[in-house]
């Protein structure tokens, strides 16, 4: 598969490989491993892939073929919390990639819906059927999978117009100001590094979030957080904005290590959980709510920061 791309002004002074990884949505590494196997040109030549893009450059990738474009079905334990002849709601524990992509062929949520459910919606097939959004790797929580065209296409709808309403459950450092308050920064790719997301862009979409104390540990805050729109890394990034990132977020914040003068807290992944989904059963109209419980190595951290509050 080929795929020729023109250098704007915006991505200028992009690294090769991370431009590169941004379009193609494959791995940095796996795009070192395609420039330095000669598969992409700059203007007609071979590049590094630390070279940095300028604008009007000419850029030229082939992927190529993959052997196997089959969801291969895996038996791995999966969390379902709710599932009819249209969907299936699962409860997606952290670490777990949500579909197949290059650098991750098995062991995906995919791959395990598709040993556990008879049939998927063949929308976003063969490696995404039924997928109508997704969450990250280290996000745990709620997920809904469409298993027909329909149902497929009404949730998207539902999701664009804003009717599903999502719910998460966010540990903060830091002291949260106020008890409850909104967040309206639109979000646009990073300049400095385009795997981010940043608010300081001139191209950003609206993106808004409220949020709800449930505990503070001075250390941290426990919110109850609802977003009203679904950018990319949303909550993480408009956190990160106003100096309260999620805890363990290695990519906004860094802060995967609280030290206070009382101990230590190490955080595996970032502190964030989907847990509450509410919607519209696209075949009977009534309304749903689902809920996820809270996760034991959120739970472990609340407790470690109870104490060191004390």
């Amino acid at each position: 598969m080929g795929n020729k791309y023109k250098i704007s002004v915006e991505e200028m002074n992009e690294r090769l490989d991370n431009f590169l990884s941004l379009k193609c949505d494959i791995s940095r590494s796996g795009i070192q491993r395609l420039i330095k196997s000669g598969l992409a040109m700059v203007n007609g030549g071979v590049e590094k892939p630390g070279y940095k893009v300028k604008a009007g450059d000419i850029i030229e990738l082939i992927v190529p073929d993959e052997p196997d474009t089959i969801l291969n079905a895996e038996d791995i334990p999966i969390d379902i919390i709710w599932e009819d002849d249209h969907m299936v709601v699962v409860n997606k524990p952290p670490g777990m990639v949500v579909y197949p992509a290059v650098g991750n062929r098995s062991g995906t949520l995919m791959n395990a819906l598709a040993f556990k459910c008879k049939k998927l919606s063949p929308v976003g097939a063969p490696l995404r059927p039924g997928i109508v959004h997704r969450l990250d790797k280290d996000t745990s929580g709620i997920m809904v999978i469409a298993k027909d065209n329909i149902t497929h296409y009404d949730l998207v709808d539902q999701f664009r117009e804003r009717d599903i309403e999502k719910q998460y459950l966010a540990l903060v450092f830091g002291n949260l100001k106020d008890d409850k308050g909104e967040i309206k920064k639109a979000i646009g790719r990073a300049w400095s590094n385009r795997k981010k997301m940043s608010t300081k862009t001139r191209r950003g979409k609206e993106a808004i979030t409220q949020y709800q104390v449930i505990e503070r540990f001075g250390y941290a805050t426990l919110a109850k957080v609802r977003i009203l729109t679904g950018r990319t890394h949303q909550i993480r990034v408009h956190f990160a904005s106003i100096g309260h990132s999620v805890l363990g977020d290695s990519l906004y914040g860094k802060k995967v290590r609280l030290e206070t003068d009382k101990g230590i807290i190490q955080f595996g992944r970032q502190m964030l959980h989907a847990s509450r989904l509410k919607l519209k059963h696209p075949a009977t109209g009534d309304i749903h709510e689902f809920t996820a419980p809270f996760p034991e190595d959120m739970q472990e951290a609340v407790e470690k920061l109870k104490e060191l509050s004390d």
